[in-house]
């Protein structure tokens, strides 16, 4: 595969694992396309064109020849510019099987500075469980605002930098991870919902899926932060799963009086977590590292079926769901 291709199928998998639907999706991207050619040639100058077939913003190609062809690649969660520094040292150790592409998790560069931009997502994901829209929207508005500021003084750039005087080729793919992990998780309990009575329940479900099987084994894997194991679990939520962060603290009321007995989230702050406990809802923090990894899983098993070899670093932990002779070049 190429690096294009690679970002192609990363952009387009996490479309078709939105749960928003891949139709809705295509829908938006619509009408930012149709937003776009109403600017003048003036406004057009500081439009990230690439919004307009990426829904995105926080996952994009930074450095790299997008027809390279790549054969291994290098994965972490958080990518700084030591990693860079890995990357080229093990290649000088290696130089017969480079790594040929550093694929971050978390966003950089002008991804960190968009990162606020996809948290949209949010407000329909809340409104699936009941939330009303314009409330959600009103609220979800607010934190986006706050979320811009915040990630504003950053050094953005600092290891795409790093890469690019390297010559190493380097990009990031954030909420498409996330939405794999949403999907699964979502999927799942809507299968299993009938056994998923008590919050005993929910973590031994959790805990049955290997990424947090691996963190709990590390003292890294899913906690209840409200609530305990005889709890009934009500209504169960993935809402804090994807869509850039955290929502604002407020939401929480809103998600009580929609009828959400149980928050499954990947990180929540105690801030936050006071709030929840306010309104009497049950929040299992899945855990950050192995949400994020079994995220990437599910989108990377998709380049090992395609001969590219992954190798971990920085809080990834691969867990391959390909079957053997599935595999192809």
């Amino acid at each position: 595969m190429t690096i294009k291709q690679i970002y192609q199928l990363a952009i387009s998998e996490g479309m078709k694992n939105d749960l928003r639907g891949e139709k809705r999706v295509k829908e938006l991207l619509k009408r930012v396309n149709d937003k776009y050619s109403k600017l003048s040639e003036e406004q057009k100058k500081d439009f990230d064109e690439e919004s307009l077939e990426n829904p995105y913003a926080d996952s994009r190609v930074f450095h790299g020849d997008l027809a390279k062809r790549i054969k291994k690649v290098m994965v972490g969660v958080d990518i700084d510019t030591g990693e860079v520094m890995l990357a080229n040292e093990l290649n000088r150790l290696h130089p017969d099987n480079p790594i040929d592409l550093i694929i971050g998790h978390h966003p950089l560069s002008r991804g960190l500075a968009g990162l606020h931009e996809v948290m949209d997502l949010q407000v329909e994901n809340l409104a699936m469980y009941g939330v009303p829209v314009n409330i959600a929207d009103k609220i979800t508005r607010k934190r986006i605002a706050e979320v811009e500021r915040s990630v504003s003084s950053s050094n953005h750039g600092q290891s795409v930098d790093a890469a690019r005087l390297l010559g190493m080729p380097i990009m990031s793919i954030h909420t498409p991870a996330d939405n794999h992990v949403a999907s699964y998780l979502y999927k799942e309990i809507k299968k299993q919902e009938k056994d998923l009575v008590y919050i005993e329940d929910i973590m031994k479900f959790l805990k049955e899926i290997p990424e947090y099987a691996l963190a709990a084994k590390e003292k890294a894997g899913p906690k209840i932060f409200t609530g305990s194991m005889d709890n009934f679990c009500g209504r169960i939520a993935v809402t804090e799963i994807t869509g850039g962060t955290d929502n604002a603290k407020e939401i929480y009321e809103k998600m009580a009086h929609a009828g959400v007995g149980t928050i499954i989230s990947m990180h929540q702050r105690e801030e936050w977590k006071e709030e929840a406990a306010r309104h009497h809802l049950n929040v299992i923090v899945a855990g950050h590292m192995s949400s994020d990894s079994l995220g990437l899983n599910l989108l990377l098993d998709n380049l090992e079926k395609k001969g590219i070899q992954i190798v971990p670093c920085s809080g990834f932990t691969r867990v391959s769901r390909v079957k053997r002779g599935s595999r192809r070049k």
